[in-house]
């Protein structure tokens, strides 16, 4: 993983010790809250239902043991001893003192980390595939690049307060898992006819209140080109974003007003100025960067396809394991390797926190299995990328002491899911207790028969919880000073991104548990032999599991108001 140089570490401790002047004079008086205010965001930190919020940068979901055990001892210090990972690749810290965040931030640069421009309207943390480097579909490592991006983004004084929040996803593997359809700016790393890499540039996507899907802005940008051509689209951005309307201020409503060919003219017009100057990135830079990122020191496996099949034995005699193999053990682009997936998605905790105690036993099982390195996902969870075959029940059996085994990963328990009302000021309602409600519902044998099913929980438009692109979406609302729910069908992630529909009008919380079962039973008897949910949803079309989510309220088919109705009126 990247390891920090002088310039970086410097750069990091000075903004410590600048935050730590910044709260002093704030504290002393000298400092009004709203002066703070943009200084604070732009080091992570909130303000949210109950206090404070530090959000902690995992640039593209890379974390050393060393960096997992330090955050594990700074939630135990300044915190309530547990941290939760966000879809962003990053940790959020729900319960610091004010006071002491400078302190927390100070003791983050003695590892190389931070939490610069984690919030903000600014460039946020760039992501990534959790299995960049090892995944077999993948063209090549995007983590370099990622790097670069990070390298370039962070304290760029021109886009230190554009209209809005910026982020940037990364995908090089044939299955899209950073889903960079959903982002400001998505980039997906391909290789011309020549050999040559490049990137497909897609822009002005994002969820929330306004959710839309990006569209191509070039189909092949040469690498050396790419930090020039982010800045021509963010000058665009930042000349003509609208800063009048905070939820008119995103660049999807700029892409969409102008329309994409209109905006790809300002932004070619903007680079053709300066796409030959000093942000031409030369191949020496890429291969100092690939450098950070060389293979660790893979041990050969004599007999890859024996171990499999050993695994395959094991898993016959203990139906746990099998499970466990099935969902959480991933390809990995070495023989004898295998990436392996650390659930944080145990009915009865929040989807993506983990205590410091399994923080913790993460570090020690990376240490022990995987090269000390871990990765973040975008569904919430750890990931050790670099296990060998025959290393895996052992670390199974470790990871299932530390309830970091639950065998549900792609399963419709693998929820992801924001924290809601409980904690977030945003939120219109409380998003945990309705997970834990849905994932109370399915039994393991029975989620292991559906397969792949995604049911996302957002308390809010912001859609922290991507319920846009989940099979079942499940989406807080304020009705009439209420907490209301409303579903959306047939949301998908990944390369073939699609929004799902709302059905109809929100349910009350102690309906939601329900309508997800029912929505999930018509797939159950009317799934044709290997039928996913999606597919079962596709061929039968949206009506019959309309028809079942409301027949409990007596309504047959939920057509007095049509679904766009219901999405503007919940």
């Amino acid at each position: 993983m990247y390891r920090y140089d002088a310039t970086d570490q410097r750069l990091v401790d000075e903004r410590a010790a600048q935050f730590g002047d910044q709260m002093a004079r704030h504290l002393a008086g000298e400092l009004s809250a709203d002066d703070l205010r943009p200084l604070r965001l732009q080091n992570g930190l909130y303000i949210q239902r109950h206090g404070p919020m530090l959000r902690i940068a995992i640039p593209y979901g890379a974390l050393s043991a060393t960096q997992l055990r330090k955050l594990a001892d700074l939630t135990r210090r300044y915190d309530r001893g547990y941290g939760h990972f966000t879809t962003r690749q990053n940790l959020q810290l729900n319960w610091p003192k004010f006071e002491e965040t400078p302190a927390i931030i100070g003791e983050l640069a003695s590892v190389q980390m931070h939490a610069i421009q984690t919030s903000g309207n600014c460039v946020r943390n760039v992501t990534t595939d959790q299995f960049a480097g090892v995944a077999p579909d993948e063209v090549a490592d995007p983590r370099p690049y990622c790097e670069l991006i990070r390298q370039w983004s962070t304290f760029h004084p021109e886009f230190a307060f554009l209209p809005r929040k910026f982020k940037i996803a990364v995908n090089a593997a044939q299955e899209d898992r950073a889903l960079v359809l959903a982002h400001d700016v998505g980039l997906e790393l391909v290789r011309d006819d020549a050999g040559e890499f490049g990137f497909r540039v897609f822009v002005g996507g994002g969820l929330g209140r306004t959710p839309i899907l990006g569209k191509e802005l070039c189909a092949f940008l040469p690498r050396r080109h790419l930090l020039s051509y982010l800045d021509a689209v963010l000058r665009v951005y930042n000349g003509h974003g609208r800063r009048d309307n905070a939820y008119k201020a995103r660049i999807k409503i700029l892409v969409q007003a102008l329309g994409v060919e209109e905006f790809r003219r300002q932004v070619e017009e903007e680079w053709a100025i300066y796409r030959d100057g000093p942000l031409t990135v030369p191949d020496e830079e890429f291969d100092r960067l690939a450098a950070h990122f060389a293979p660790p020191a893979y041990q050969q496996v004599a007999d890859a396809a024996g171990e499999r099949g050993e695994l395959d034995r094991l898993a016959a005699e203990d139906r746990e394991f099998g499970r466990w193999l099935a969902r959480c053990v991933h390809g990995h682009k070495v023989p004898g390797y295998a990436a392996v997936t650390l659930s944080l998605k145990k009915t009865g905790v929040a989807p993506g926190d983990i205590n410091a105690e399994q923080m913790d036993v993460a570090a020690g099982l990376a240490e022990r299995f995987s090269f000390g390195e871990l990765r973040v996902s975008h569904e919430q969870n750890l990931v050790l990328a670099d296990v060998r075959l025959p290393e895996l029940p052992e670390l199974w059996r470790s990871a299932r002491e530390a309830e970091l085994a639950t065998a549900n990963t792609g399963l419709l328990t693998d929820m992801i899911c924001c924290p809601g009302g409980d904690l977030c000021s945003l939120a219109n309602a409380r998003s945990v207790p309705i997970a834990e409600a849905v994932q109370r519902r399915f039994t393991a044998e029975r989620e292991h028969k559906l397969g792949d099913l995604s049911v996302n929980v957002s308390g809010c438009m912001n859609s922290c919880g991507h319920h846009h692109v989940a099979s079942i979406g499940i989406l807080g609302v304020d009705k009439r000073g209420e907490e209301w729910y409303q579903i959306t069908l047939g949301g998908l992630p990944g390369r073939e991104a699609k929004l799902g529909d709302v059905i109809g009008p929100s349910f009350r919380a102690e309906e939601v548990a329900d309508v997800v079962e029912q929505l999930v039973a018509v797939h159950e008897e009317n799934a044709q032999p290997g039928e996913r949910f999606a597919d079962t949803l596709a061929r039968l079309g949206s009506t019959p599991f309309r028809e079942r989510a409301y027949a409990g309220r007596g309504r047959h088919l939920a057509q007095e108001r049509k679904p766009a109705d219901a999405a503007n009126n919940p």
